[in-house]
């Protein structure tokens, strides 16, 4: 018998119990130069400053030679972490320093990361219904028994929670409070109150993912739920949606001394560090260059991009099909009729030239989800208008 036959009896039931990803589908969909995406979660790459990174690369060779080629502390560039540090302190007044920060290969390997030293198997996790694919995938590894809560308009729907809390102890939870993915939508300042009282009075870790945050383009600019109050908290934040997301940087920010170590020992594990040399070349970029400025463009373009989505959904998809309006980020949430599976359409879809993803890997156990995820930022507005027009003809078919 020949190991390939063999090959299921010796994976560990950690790889067994990650579900299989549907980006993978969705790559190899997007091989087809013909199609219009609003699948992936790209940024736009015409927002990449491309001229200026080139330099920024130049000049960390010129100035600090072998060092950008050399291995390098786990926690990441000192530098850079105090740049990181100072600008969220004037943001939102977290009171940390750099000593509270580590780089990590972008959010993905902080996920990663947080569930190899937080997940028992059969631990409570608290997530959001429906919740970000990649933070599923990283946690389903470890085993934990997934408490999924409904995602409202203004954010988790509170009573259900209290009513969890009257029966569950959770290990953590994990929430996108800002655009959230898949759903764009963002937490009000009064669900965050709500939900901070609730993680204070049953005494569990919150992780707080925004990679989003900066592109808020309309409305107000609301603080964290947890971070920079407790130290049972753990912010995730990333240069990926406003540099680059290519050199991968993101970090983890967090004030609990014995947290940060631990993740600095799975990080050693891991890869030892990210990617100094891309940690110089985004560092000299900020040094060098008008961050603000730079993501007010990219705001401009997310907000006339997104403007044009929901126009042509107005325009082209049935009335009964409903849809979120994001203030920021990359992403809006369209839900069908009852009944109606998108994940039947998208091989329609994907014929048709188009492609989204459907709602099923954004749930843990449900399936035939009557929803999906659409992204704006990487299409120009005449393929949105183009693509989101034969959505609407396939939806018309359904509904």
């Amino acid at each position: 018998m020949s190991l390939t036959q063999n090959i299921e009896d010796i994976l560990s039931v950690q790889a067994k119990s990650t579900p299989p990803s549907m980006i993978r589908a969705i790559l190899k969909a997007m091989q087809d130069n013909e199609i219009i995406s609003f699948a992936g979660g790209m940024p736009n790459p015409i927002s990449f400053p491309e001229k200026e990174l080139s330099k920024s690369m130049q000049n960390v060779v010129e100035k600090y030679g072998s060092k950008v080629f050399q291995y390098s502390i786990t926690a990441g560039l000192p530098m850079l972490r105090e740049f990181i540090a100072e600008r969220f302190n004037k943001r939102f007044n977290l009171g940390i320093t750099k000593e509270n920060i580590i780089i990590t290969t972008g959010s993905q390997q902080a996920l990663d990361l947080l569930a190899k030293i937080l997940i028992d198997k059969y631990d409570n996790i608290l997530i959001e219904k429906p919740g970000y694919l990649g933070a599923i995938q990283a946690f389903s590894q470890y085993q934990p028994d997934f408490i999924p809560i409904d995602l409202e308009i203004d954010g988790i729907n509170i009573s259900m929670l209290k009513n969890v809390l009257k029966n569950k102890k959770l290990k953590f939870g994990y929430v996108v409070p800002n655009f959230q993915n898949p759903t764009g939508i963002s937490y009000s300042a009064e669900k965050r109150e709500e939900f901070y009282k609730l993680i204070k009075e049953n005494d569990f870790l919150l992780i707080e993912d925004d990679p989003y945050g900066e592109l808020r383009f309309e409305g107000e600019t609301l603080p964290y739920i947890a971070a920079g109050k407790i130290e049972k908290s753990v912010l995730l934040s990333s240069f990926s949606k406003t540099i680059t997301p290519g050199m991968r940087l993101g970090c983890i920010i967090c004030k609990n001394e014995k947290l940060l170590l631990a993740v600095n020992t799975a990080k050693e594990a891991a890869d030892l560090h990210t990617n100094i040399f891309a940690q110089y070349v985004i560092w000299d970029y900020l040094m060098n260059n008008d961050y603000d400025v730079h993501i007010q463009k990219i705001k401009a373009l997310y907000k006339a991009q997104s403007s044009a989505m929901v126009n042509a959904i107005k325009q082209f998809f049935p009335k009964e099909v409903t849809f979120t309006v994001p203030q920021g980020g990359m992403f809006l949430w369209v839900t069908l009729p009852q009944g109606v599976s998108a994940m039947k359409l998208f091989d329609e879809a994907i014929n048709n030239k188009v492609a989204f993803i459907p709602g099923d890997p954004f749930y843990v156990s449900q399936r035939n989800v009557n929803a999906l995820r659409l992204n704006y930022t990487n299409a120009s507005l005449d393929a949105i208008n183009e693509g989101i027009k034969r959505l609407g003809t396939i939806l018309k078919n359904y509904v």
